[in-house]
Parts: structure tokens; C-alpha cells; sequence
């Protein structure tokens, strides 16, 4: 891939793609969208910086006759043409309906951004909570959390003492 001339050697473009998958999508369907676009950074010398699942949304309007969407967020470095790639490779997958990037920065030294996305991290992104609607209708099973989730500092919890008068309104 040639370099741009604009292009300082030895630098990349920093970009963020945003994506919308079918609501109905998978774990596994998630996964293999997000395997596609790592292998074009990687495969084209880019380098994955941040990658978030911002779970099942309601679309501002109908999108192939979609009203809700799962959204995935990517940040990552990248050579002039990574982009195309990737959008032409979002092009081809059913599950994909709606696509969009942004540059965020050119001139960028790779050796400078760290990369945040391990391989857990990564396949964490494969996972969607069910969104509010479908909690509140039923829809969808409530989350169920283990005594060890809760982050609650006993400290900050009042002691109960039995022997303080209950005050009632007379």
C-alpha cells in the first residue's frame, strides 16, 4: 500500500468506525463481524487501540427496516486505504447495517498509542446486554449478579441498631 505524500514516514491516521448490527444478531455473529475487521487493520500494518460494545440502542429512524441496532465502536490506527477496506468488507456482511468513519488524527506515531485490546477484551465486545425494553417487558432474563459483582464498601453502610425508637407519626 502506497503512502500518501501528506504522510510524515514512520506515521499513521487515527481513525473511529462506528457500526450497527442487526438487533437479532449473536455472540457468535458479533465475533465473526469483529474478527473481519481486526484482520484488515492488523493485515494492512494497523494497530487496534479500542474496541467497545455499546450494546442494543433504538435507531434514530428505520434502517433496513430495522428500529433498533447493536452499536460497536473502534478506534485504531491505520495506512491510507484501511478504511476502504474495511467499509468494503462491512458492505459484504448481512449483519451489518449501518457503517460510519471518522479521522481523528494524521501524523499519528504508532509506538506512541498504546494498544488497550487484548484477547479478552476482545471477545468481552462479542457480548450485548438486552436493552431496557426488553428487560422491562420480560423479554430478555434480568441480569443475575453474584454476591462477590456487588462493589459495595460495608464501611459506607449504616449499622443497623435495634434499639433506636421507631418514630411514627401520631
Amino acid at each position: 500500500m502506497a503512502l500518501s505524500m501528506r504522510d510524515e514516514p514512520g506515521t499513521q491516521r487515527e481513525f473511529e468506525t462506528i457500526f450497527i448490527l442487526r438487533p437479532d444478531t449473536n455472540q457468535d455473529g458479533i465475533h465473526v463481524v469483529n474478527t473481519r475487521v481486526r484482520q484488515v487493520i492488523e493485515q494492512m500494518g494497523g494497530r487496534l487501540l479500542k474496541l467497545d460494545n455499546w450494546g442494543k440502542r433504538k435507531l434514530a429512524y428505520e434502517v433496513k427496516k430495522q428500529l433498533k441496532g447493536i452499536y460497536l465502536y473502534w478506534q485504531y490506527l491505520g495506512t491510507p486505504g484501511v478504511v476502504e477496506e474495511i467499509e468494503r468488507n462491512l458492505r459484504m456482511l448481512d449483519t451489518v447495517i449501518r457503517y460510519y468513519t471518522v479521522k481523528i488524527d494524521e501524523d499519528v506515531d504508532p509506538n506512541v498509542k498504546p494498544q488497550a485490546v487484548d484477547e479478552e477484551a476482545f471477545n468481552k465486545a462479542a457480548t450485548t446486554v438486552p436493552d431496557e425494553e426488553e428487560l422491562v417487558t420480560g423479554a430478555a432474563p434480568m441480569p443475575r449478579f453474584e454476591e462477590d459483582d456487588l462493589d459495595i464498601d460495608d464501611d459506607f453502610l449504616p449499622a443497623l441498631d435495634n434499639d433506636l425508637p421507631i418514630k411514627t407519626k401520631e
